[in-house]
């Protein structure tokens, strides 16, 4: 429809920043909101920093779409796993203490995913001339969004591990959003500064609609993926809601024809790549953590209280989910 990639990145943040000031106050009411950011004002900023995160990924991943294809780009973002499980056993105690039968599965299934995404980049990188700089350009772009949304989670587990409901947490994360997206497209690509957008949008007008619903539709299921970094951690919610790429992969072939024109060895390569980055975050999502690992969890836990003066008792049982209403 010739939107800019950065027009597409700000309608759907749009979107999101509707769902996130929406849902959460439907699921909690304002009240209970506001009294939690209030209690957590020390973790404003982290949201805030999250949602940058998260937008410049978003955008990145816009670009990885438009020069590889929804097929490729999808599961070679969904290494963000990697980066999340280096996070989480650096700065939160993740797999300390763990039994060396739940490491090598994350170890393993590290591997795997990383296999998977060389197997799927060196699928798209063929040929000569303009389409193999798009195909490297795309490759390019897909990986800063793994790495950006793989230090995202960085903020998202402090905050939890303070006691910080996701509901409220995601209210002030899409602030960062929204401001970082608009920052993006009124500096980086004249033709979505404001005048110029209103010039192209009749022509596009239906296709801002359903970025604008894609957006809101996104922020529901990334609010379970919330609390399943807040009760599982980092190292096992990413690569377990990393299997969406099967949802990827099925609506860029099926709906889109992005493999009818791949040859048999390029599709082997989609294929057999997106199914050993199936297998490896499933390794990694089954290690189920020990008594020793919790008590890795509860330390890093017990540090953020003393770094903040929080009281323990009340960040325990707003961890656990007790009383969270």
């Amino acid at each position: 429809s010739g939107v800019s990639p950065y027009a597409i990145s700000l309608c759907m943040v749009t979107g999101v920043f509707v769902a996130r000031w929406s849902v959460p106050t439907l699921l909690k009411g304002t009240r209970s909101v506001f009294a939690d950011l209030r209690e957590n004002l020390h973790l404003l900023s982290s949201a805030i920093l999250a949602g940058m995160l998260w937008a410049v990924a978003n955008t990145l991943t816009v670009f990885a779409i438009r020069d590889v294809g929804l097929t490729i780009a999808f599961p070679l973002w969904n290494t963000n796993s990697l980066v999340g499980i280096f996070w989480g056993w650096l700065l939160f105690g993740e797999l300390k203490g763990a039994h060396g039968k739940n490491v090598a599965k994350v170890v393993l299934g590290a591997v795997a995913i990383a296999g998977a995404a060389v197997m799927l980049g060196f699928s798209t990188i063929h040929g000569q001339g303009e389409h193999a700089h798009k195909a490297v350009s795309g490759v390019l772009a897909a990986a800063g969004a793994s790495l950006l949304w793989g230090t995202m989670y960085i903020p998202y587990r402090k905050a939890y591990i303070s006691g910080m409901n996701p509901l409220s947490f995601v209210t002030v994360f899409t602030v960062g959003e929204l401001g970082t997206v608009l920052a993006l497209a009124l500096g980086l690509d004249p033709r979505t500064r404001m005048a110029l957008l209103h010039e192209h949008a009749p022509a596009a007008r239906g296709v801002l609609f359903w970025l604008f619903l894609g957006g809101f539709v996104w922020v529901v299921g990334d609010l379970f993926q919330q609390f399943a970094t807040k009760y599982l951690g980092i190292g096992r919610a990413i690569p377990l809601s990393n299997t969406n790429q099967l949802w990827g992969l099925a609506w860029g072939a099926l709906v889109f024809g992005e493999l009818a024109q791949a040859s048999w060895g390029q599709r082997v390569l989609v294929v057999a790549g997106s199914l050993v980055m199936i297998a490896g975050a499933l390794a990694v999502s089954t290690a189920v953590a020990s008594e020793r690992e919790h008590a890795s969890t509860d330390a890093a836990l017990e540090r953020e209280c003393r770094r903040y003066g929080l009281d323990y008792g009340r960040v325990l049982r707003a961890y656990l989910g007790h009383g969270a209403g």
